[in-house]
């Protein structure tokens, strides 16, 4: 949640009151012995021993109808934002069904600004999040001295504002914690696209392959130099108990590294992303060319890494398992399952993407979720597999859409570890 500004509002007495009350609901599912098991689970298999197929489904734009507007009862903007994600806490614990674990504590990110590259895409459309297009607006490599890094400002008084008025709300309930969330991904290549152009990047891997290698050192330098101010700056927050990549949750004994002071988190100390999505019209060798040469220098700084989301991995495999300290692959709908089952085995953790159409009617085709679902794990057995369900748009305005898939996962991930 990105909460500028959003400090300057009131948290009324009786809104205080709701979020109190949904706080003790989350803090009660908290406590339960199984969460406690759930979060050994992940550890077990995140240093990659046998276990069976653990499962997360995050509805993503799918939580809105789950979690309606006429359901909220708070009406401020502040308290209304905390208030849903309460209530998708206490779903995952009394509905879902997965693998998530309940925390008792409640996170709360730092308000800040961050500058563009000195240029900004105009966006077209996109409106309650809608699909949108765009005009980039670096029309000229001629016009590549105008990039400038960008910059982050941290607001650390109205950060300081909103912890204590989650403290005061239900800080004895719930232990707010401040943590940073700074980027969707590493990879690169978004940033790539929106300035420069998705067709017009295809055609400058051909026509203009030195100025497409200026670039992309561009963007790995300003993404290289935003970490070193987050990490002087002390603005990093340990991942290891939080979703990380694309999916699965960062559960391990292996971090923070053994001389972490408990204090001043290092990329070294973390779980790092990169993926390029952008960029599967590539072929492997224009991907090894343009785009991993400019993440490497990026994965080198983390501790453990995770790779890919929605672009199929399969072909790309000899230059991605060049990952330093990889341990989390994504496999998505578009990916050779089978092949991807042996090039990974048991050395990595195999995230397996469910295909989110599965939840997009308004009825879950049983027979045939529970199909591709068997299939799949038959494919994975021997990999430490994980199953993933998000990117949702949609969720067919039926939430028991959620619990039935999360239900025939879980089935199906307990039959075949028997």
């Amino acid at each position: 949640m990105h909460e500028t500004g959003a400090h300057k509002a009131v948290i009324t007495r009786g809104e205080r009151e709701t979020l109190r009350t949904l706080a003790e609901r989350v803090a009660a599912l908290a406590a339960r012995p199984g969460e406690a098991e759930k979060r050994r689970l992940w550890v077990r298999h995140n240093v990659l021993e046998p276990t069976r197929p653990l499962i997360f489904c995050d509805p993503e734009n799918g939580w809105n109808e789950i979690i309606t507007e006429d359901a909220l009862q708070c009406g401020g903007e502040l308290a209304r934002s905390w208030e849903f994600i309460l209530r998708k806490e206490i779903f995952w614990g009394e509905a879902m069904g997965d693998d998530k674990v309940v925390e008792p504590y409640f996170d709360i990110a730092y308000v800040h600004a961050e500058s563009d590259w000195g240029m900004h895409e105009k966006r077209i459309g996109g409106a309650d999040g809608g699909s949108y297009v765009w005009e980039a607006p670096l029309k000229t490599y001629a016009d590549l001295g105008k990039l400038r890094f960008p910059q982050i400002a941290v607001d650390y008084e109205a950060t300081d504002e909103l912890l204590d008025q989650a403290n005061e709300a239900f800080g004895d309930i719930l232990r707010v914690r401040l943590g940073g969330r700074w980027w969707w991904s590493l990879g690169l290549t978004l940033t790539l696209a929106n300035l420069r152009g998705l067709e017009q990047i295809m055609l400058d891997a051909y026509d203009c392959p030195e100025d497409l290698h200026r670039l992309m050192g561009i963007l790995r330098d300003g993404a290289l130099a935003k970490l070193d101010f987050l990490e002087e700056q002390g603005l990093l927050s340990l991942n290891t108990d939080t979703y990380v990549g694309s999916g699965g949750f960062g559960y391990t004994t292996e971090l923070p590294q053994a001389d972490f002071d408990g204090k001043k988190v290092r990329t070294l100390d973390m779980w790092g992303f990169c993926e390029s999505q952008e960029t599967i019209t590539f072929s492997p060798q224009m991907f090894a060319e343009f785009v991993f040469p400019y993440q490497l220098p990026i994965l080198e700084r983390f501790g453990l890494n995770c790779y890919g989301c929605c672009e199929p991995l399969d072909k790309r495999w000899d230059v991605v398992k060049k990952t330093p300290r990889l341990r989390r692959v994504s496999v998505s709908p578009w990916a050779d399952i089978a092949d991807m089952a042996g090039k990974l085995g048991d050395q990595y953790i195999y995230s397996l993407k469910a295909h989110p159409s599965a939840l997009a009617a308004p009825m879950l085709d049983a027979e045939r979720v529970r199909a591709g679902l068997r299939k799949a794990l038959e494919s994975t057995r021997g990999c430490r597999v994980e199953i993933i369900m998000k990117d949702n748009h949609t969720i067919g305005n039926n939430p028991q859409n959620v619990t039935a898939w999360c239900q025939m996962a879980r089935e199906e991930a307990e039959a075949i570890a028997c």
